[in-house]
């Protein structure tokens, strides 16, 4: 697999290309310049941070933008290594990432919850907490399932009795399978062992249950905040290893991060 074709321009903030997609295109220039061979290292994550003056989740996500083209290969523990030059008539293309995924959901399904608090029946309640309860079931399979954890959010969304936010909230869940990088990230979460917390989803039920908006919206956002620190773990260049290592202690961190 090569670099892609597509020119068309990134979207965009205000404006202005956001950094992640700066740092891929000096990276893409450099090996259209052929500073590095295929199976070179590229430089370790914080040197890339520092010498390009990103955050280290921006210099992830190029990576991870590089890695969906199939130009360079991450491996756990090692780093990040050239697999493919792409030639000077290509260009680099950008997808949804799954932290700009990530941003939206905490945006739009934090309202939801506040909305979904006010509208939501008993019967949806007594789902949700059959699906929490699936969701801890799945957790102790081989592997990692998210089907009880989508039909939780879709149940919140359609609980709004909103058809645009019900849409909306599905058009995010379709984005999170179909976009080349927030698919190859998810991957590496489920490498990771990563899995929905229970609490987390616990917590935005209990104020569902309660008609309180405001603890919905506070326990959804504080759950959604809780992955993108999740999936900024997934991305660290030893995570997995060091997940495989120490998965219990991994837990008990997310367990911490929920009680925040």
């Amino acid at each position: 697999m090569v670099a892609t074709t597509k020119t068309d321009e990134p979207a965009t903030e205000g404006g202005t290309t956001r950094l992640y997609q700066k740092l891929a295109r000096r990276l893409f220039e450099d090996l259209v310049a052929g500073r590095y061979a295929i199976g070179d290292r590229l430089p370790a994550e914080r040197e890339l941070s520092v010498q390009h003056g990103v955050s280290r989740p921006a210099v992830r996500e190029a990576m991870i933008a590089l890695e969906v083209q199939g130009l360079i290969e991450v491996r756990i523990g090692s780093g990040a290594y050239v697999r493919a030059l792409p030639s000077g008539q290509e260009r680099p293309g950008f997808t949804v990432t799954a932290f700009e995924l990530m941003e939206a959901r905490l945006l739009v399904e934090g309202e939801a919850a506040a909305l979904a608090a006010v509208h939501i029946r008993d019967d949806e309640l007594d789902e949700l907490d059959r699906l929490v309860k699936q969701m801890a079931d799945e957790n102790r399979l081989p592997g990692v399932s998210t089907n009880a954890d989508h039909d939780f959010h879709r149940l919140i969304a359609a609980a709004t009795r909103n058809a645009v936010i019900h849409n909306q909230v599905e058009e995010m869940w379709r984005l999170r399978s179909t976009s080349p990088d927030c698919a190859l990230l998810l991957e590496k979460a489920r490498t990771a062992n990563i899995q929905p917390v229970i609490a987390e989803h616990s917590a935005v039920l209990d104020a569902l249950r309660a008609r309180d908006p405001a603890a919905a919206r506070a326990a959804m956002r504080a759950h959604l905040a809780s992955v993108i620190d999740h999936l900024l773990f997934a991305t660290e260049e030893d995570a997995v290893e060091i997940a495989r290592r120490s998965v219990a202690s991994t837990r008990a961190r997310y367990g911490r991060a929920a009680t925040l």
